[in-house]
């Protein structure tokens, strides 16, 4: 009969810590699904509503910023793809943030009650939010066949801008989840930071008719890089990226990144007291 042993010794938690996150790596299928679960649960069309939020959400953004405001879109891309490029990625973010950054509270029970590494708790409410991300995509696809608008290779890129969408709501997540712990504030914070965030983003409008003087400053938003990048990807040549700003963008995504990692890390020894 197979039987594991459990071996208590003083600092082994620190050093077998991404081997702990391998072996328990069940558990991220198991939040995950959850929390889809939970999500959905007693809705009357359950996961459309991953399709419904930012189909009209960008209706609403094409005919304020389009129709009324007459900003101007990225070329000769239509208005509409090009809000919808950049509102896949940031509701991404935003979802990720929200789940990510209350994860720890919604878990206490968990957490307080069994040893396991408490990353696998952030990482999964991603996941959540990236499923949401994928069943999203499948406006952008019909949005581009309506328009008989074909990406050129560029779209191959998309991947990169992806994963660095997935480091900034992880990195920031990560941050906010061990600060919500300690301090509740954050409950409170999470959905102004999100609310602020969608404002000063370049989600209805493109980052282009930012002042050129103030497009540096600008690019201190991570979320700038990554939504030029994801229209850069597919709105073929119609967009360019002003490389300075996404550099800028990239390099504090990796910081937040980083920095997340290690002040969770960190903090997440005291979390089962202080929960």
């Amino acid at each position: 009969m197979h039987t594991n042993e459990l071996v208590i010794e003083a600092g082994r938690i620190e050093r077998q810590y991404w081997k702990d996150i391998w072996k328990y790596r069940e558990l991220f299928y198991f939040l995950a699904w959850r929390d889809i679960l939970v999500r959905y649960k007693q809705t009357a069309i359950g996961l459309a509503w991953a399709l419904i939020r930012p189909f009209l959400t960008m209706v609403v953004f094409t005919v304020v910023f389009g129709q009324l405001a007459k900003l101007p879109s990225q070329g000769n891309a239509p208005y509409a793809i090009m809000v919808f490029a950049a509102l896949l990625p940031w509701q991404f973010f935003s979802s990720a943030l929200g789940e990510c950054g209350n994860s720890l509270l919604r878990n206490s029970n968990l957490i307080s009650k069994v040893y396991f590494p408490r990353l696998i708790v952030p990482i999964s409410a991603v996941i959540v939010s990236f499923v949401d991300f994928l069943i999203s995509g499948m406006i952008l696809v019909g949005l581009m066949a309506w328009y008989n608008f074909i990406p050129d290779w560029r779209i191959l890129t998309l991947p990169l801008f992806i994963a660095i969408a997935c480091m900034a709501a992880l990195g920031a997540g990560l941050w906010l989840a061990a600060l919500n712990v300690e301090y509740r504030d954050f409950q409170y914070i999470i959905p102004f930071i999100i609310q602020l965030g969608l404002y000063i983003s370049p989600v209805g409008f493109s980052s282009k008719i930012v002042p050129e003087q103030w497009r540096l400053l600008y690019s201190l938003n991570p979320m700038v890089g990554v939504i030029d990048g994801f229209r850069w990807a597919i709105l073929r040549g119609e967009s360019a990226i002003y490389l300075p700003g996404f550099l800028l963008s990239l390099g504090l995504v990796i910081l937040l990144f980083l920095s997340g990692i290690w002040y969770f890390r960190r903090t997440e020894k005291v979390f089962a007291d202080v929960i």
